[in-house]
């Protein structure tokens, strides 16, 4: 979704309230923000654009997948190493934290960090300060760290998968991307966009999607959100001939999920975060502390802001953490 390029496309009001955070974010001193999103919905993207608009602009991007590596070897990726450190190391390494000096840092899906590279990432953020693998000095660094997430990570927390305290520093600014399913008629612009996009790219001439399409991309829930979308609509550039996009190109899953008008809704175990012997009132009474505890984490605790991104009042949510037996700080 690069060609995204440096904004966040769409109408609807949480995107809109997503692109004024992501101005305020970028232009903050902050050094630590945290991107909550399901798969295909642009973590990657939000990040680029914070760095993009910042003053650290000019300075390193550097974009490390932490599910991507495997454990033996991601900490000589992030902080580099010295000759000798180990065999095979034949000379100096600068790691990624070291070459985004003065800019940015991408940690995609930071719940897949080991544990024992939790805690080197933890000491880096409250001194910045860092030893390269093998060294005896501390090397500064100023460098803000975006990381991205499609887990509820207070969960992650609870099932001991990622340290608490590593938690509570990178939450301290949290952005949230809505998936694709709950931005109503922004799949028809982001549709648009992407007709365009590939109307350049292979010479093209489609007009765009007809009515009955449309309607079948109102009513389908995206369950792999805005890359699912681009990635359907390419294929169709490749493999059709018509000059727009008809309700036969739609690969059968989607006809069908649509006919039988399914949502895509998430287990138990992957909503609560828990195994299911723990029973229906247990999963969702875990459910609901997780996402309140997130709502009131990424307003700073504010009860009422809080209520407005849950969508239900503030009476409700008082009410609400009571029941579950929630301190409100």
């Amino acid at each position: 979704m690069a060609d995204y390029a440096d904004k966040l496309i769409g109408a609807h009001e949480t995107i809109r309230n997503l692109q004024g955070l992501i101005d305020r974010v970028a232009k903050s001193p902050a050094r630590t923000v945290l991107i909550y999103g399901e798969t295909g919905t642009g973590k990657g993207l939000v990040a680029r654009i914070i760095h993009a608009k910042s003053s650290r602009a000019g300075k390193e991007f550097a974009d490390i997948n932490c599910a991507a590596i495997p454990a033996n070897l991601m900490e000589s990726e992030l902080f580099g190493h010295e000759k000798g450190a180990f065999t095979g190391a034949t000379e100096r390494k600068i790691g990624l934290v070291e070459a985004a000096n003065k800019g940015s840092i991408f940690l995609d899906e930071i719940r897949e960090l080991d544990l024992t590279l939790q805690a080197k990432l933890l000491s880096l953020l409250d001194s910045y300060q860092f030893r390269r693998v093998g060294a005896v000095r501390m090397t500064p660094v100023d460098v803000r760290f975006i990381a991205a997430t499609n887990k509820v990570l207070l969960s992650e927390v609870k099932a001991g998968n990622f340290r608490e305290d590593l938690y509570y520093r990178l939450q301290v600014i949290a952005l949230n991307i809505p998936p694709l399913r709950e931005r109503g008629e922004d799949v028809l612009i982001l549709a648009r966009h992407f007709i365009d996009k590939f109307n350049r790219q292979y010479g093209r001439t489609i007009s765009g999607l007809s009515p009955e399409v449309r309607e079948i991309f109102l009513r389908y829930p995206w369950p792999g959100n805005v890359r699912e979308l681009e990635n359907l609509l390419e294929r169709i550039f490749i493999l059709e001939d018509d000059d727009e996009v008809l309700p036969r190109h739609m690969p059968d899953r989607i006809l069908r999920t649509v006919r039988a008008g399914r949502d895509t809704v998430p287990s138990v175990e992957e909503a609560a975060g828990e195994a299911p012997a723990k029973g229906f009132h247990d999963a969702t009474a875990n459910f609901q502390r997780d996402l309140i505890a997130q709502a009131l984490s990424a307003t700073g605790h504010n009860i009422q802001d809080a209520a407005a991104m849950l969508k239900i009042s503030r009476h409700a949510l008082r009410h609400q953490m009571i029941k579950l037996e929630m301190r409100e700080a």
